[in-house]
């Protein structure tokens, strides 16, 4: 277990705040804010030690670098702006959708992304 430092409890504090997607760059933008001096790399090592202790998760979309969030989150979506590239989560999940699998097959799980414009873009 790594020992809890004003860096990984920045990291936290971040990811905990903006409750959204982030990538590894707007986690070192937030963080330096309460630690100026933290660097990439120890951002990079703190998300990769949180993922493998199960409190993050890598969030995967289609052509992206993977962004983290906090683990233990209900099943939910994701809305990816356009113009900014911040993602954000979409509560809940439209349903099954086992109808659609062809006959024979079997749905393990989904992601449903949505892309779009975010509030702050569109103005």
């Amino acid at each position: 277990m790594e020992r809890s430092t004003r860096q990984r409890q920045a990291i936290r504090e971040v990811m905990t705040e903006l409750n959204r997607p982030l990538s590894p760059i707007e986690v070192l933008e937030a963080a330096r804010a309460k630690v100026p001096g933290l660097g990439i790399a120890t951002v990079y090592r703190t998300l990769k030690s949180l993922v493998e202790e199960g409190s993050a998760v890598a969030v995967e979309l289609p052509g992206e670098a993977p962004r983290y969030e906090l683990a233990g989150k209900k099943h939910h979506h994701h809305f990816h702006c356009t113009r900014c590239g911040k993602v954000f989560e979409l509560e809940g999940c439209p349903g099954d959708f086992s109808f659609m699998v062809p006959k024979g097959f079997k749905t393990e799980k989904h992601e449903i992304v949505l892309y779009g414009r975010c509030t702050d873009c569109l103005h």
